[in-house]
């Protein structure tokens, strides 16, 4: 059956739309061009968007001459305001961005691990609100959360979770309270640094990867045939629990000790280092990132090398793991100590999987680091919002 006419403006406006959205302002005739539709049609549409206030004239093309046929043409920024929270056991990261994700201001507050769950939230909700005052948003429209623990896919509410603060939970709701009409949303960090990493980052190139996060704590988000994986009860990656060799016990429901996290997290990683006589760098973070990086400087260093060849001996652990269920052809190393590791202790990995798997798979670090939660958060608040806004109106 033909679509109607006003289901096919709304189709090639949403095309149009998505185009600019990823290849920035363009002219008519490129629209032309990357749609493959009419010079009339393009016209009628370009017309329409920008008498919704969707698009704005944001130009001239350089290469043409001036005119009409030169002019560019580009999403409204200003049409939406967005934020984007990174909330970590430590404290909170925040940048507010417009609508194609330009960032028009940043902040971040430490909340003490003594602080009440009142005052923590209360701080952190502040911090928001401050911060898009200072960016000029009257109103925030979106607003994406990345923080540690499980998303429930049922009500999409994070989890109470053993060994997190009360304040993560509480926040979500805090912040929807005192901000009713912005649409807020939450997700695991793990799964925020994963989208960042497949959209701007180290699998930028793969439909199909696992990213590994080794900091606090170890997680793992999949992403597969170019879609998260969440699974049934919103705990796809929770590779902390995983039971391995080389640890004293096994997890139990509720404590993940035993399990991979007592081999590659913070906490066993800073031990292997003292073990190793490795002086952590200070400047560079927690003490574990700071210890793996000490050793990445110079790898040619006896001790550091054989503290290096331990951690990825217990890195490859966890990612045979992954590759023999998964098959995901590409594991990338996220979380501070996987940005620390670098392609060192990648390279590393990626050897003793050699021998470990029959499966291809390269093992790659993060090219986003610590800011690929936040990026993550940004991604999907400003999807979030365009989907809405993108709906087009008069249709």
């Amino acid at each position: 059956m033909a679509a109607s006419p006003s289901t096919a403006r709304a189709i090639n406006d949403r095309l149009a739309l998505r185009l600019l959205q990823h290849e920035g302002p363009l002219t008519a005739g490129q629209l032309k061009e990357l749609t493959g539709l009419s010079r009339p049609t393009v016209a009628d549409l370009v017309e329409r968007l920008t008498a919704a206030g969707l698009i704005e004239v944001a130009g001239e093309a350089r290469a043409q001459r001036r005119g009409p046929n030169a002019k560019l043409y580009g999403i409204v920024a200003g049409r939406a305001h967005l934020a984007a929270l990174d909330v970590r056991t430590e404290g909170v990261a925040l940048v507010v961005s417009d609508l194609v994700g330009g960032v028009l201001a940043e902040a971040s507050l430490p909340i003490a691990d003594d602080t009440g769950t009142g005052p923590a939230v209360e701080q952190a909700v502040a911090l928001v609100e401050r911060t898009a005052k200072e960016a000029g948003a009257d109103r925030l429209h979106t607003v994406g959360i990345g923080a540690p623990g499980l998303i429930d896919p049922a009500t999409g509410e994070l989890r109470d979770s053993t060994g997190l603060p009360e304040w993560h939970r509480r926040l979500v709701a805090a912040l929807q309270e005192r901000l009713p009409e912005a649409r807020v949303s939450v997700e695991n960090e793990t799964n925020l640094a994963a989208l960042a990493e497949q959209r701007d980052g180290a699998a930028s190139d793969r439909d199909t990867f696992v990213l590994l996060w080794l900091g606090h704590g170890t997680g793992a988000a999949v992403i597969l045939d170019g879609t998260l994986r969440r699974g049934a009860s919103g705990g796809t990656g929770e590779i902390g629990f995983l039971p391995v060799p080389g640890t004293r016990g096994l997890p139990s429901a509720t404590d993940c000790t035993g399990g991979f996290h007592s081999l590659a997290g913070a906490a066993a990683v800073a031990r292997l280092a003292a073990e190793h006589g490795i002086a952590p760098d200070l400047g560079a973070g927690p003490e574990a990132a700071g210890a793996v990086r000490a050793a990445v400087s110079a790898p040619g260093n006896p001790a550091h090398a054989r503290f290096l060849d331990t951690l990825a001996d217990r890195v490859a652990v966890g990612v045979a793991s992954v590759v023999a269920l998964l098959d995901p052809g590409c594991v990338v190393l996220g979380g501070e100590l996987g940005q620390a590791g670098g392609t060192e202790l990648a390279a590393r990995v990626q050897d003793r999987l050699t021998t470990m798997s029959p499966l291809p798979v390269e093992v790659r670090p993060s090219t986003l680091g610590g800011g690929a939660v936040l990026r993550g958060a940004l991604l999907t608040a400003r999807d979030h919002a365009q989907d809405e806004l993108f709906g087009v109106p008069g249709h």
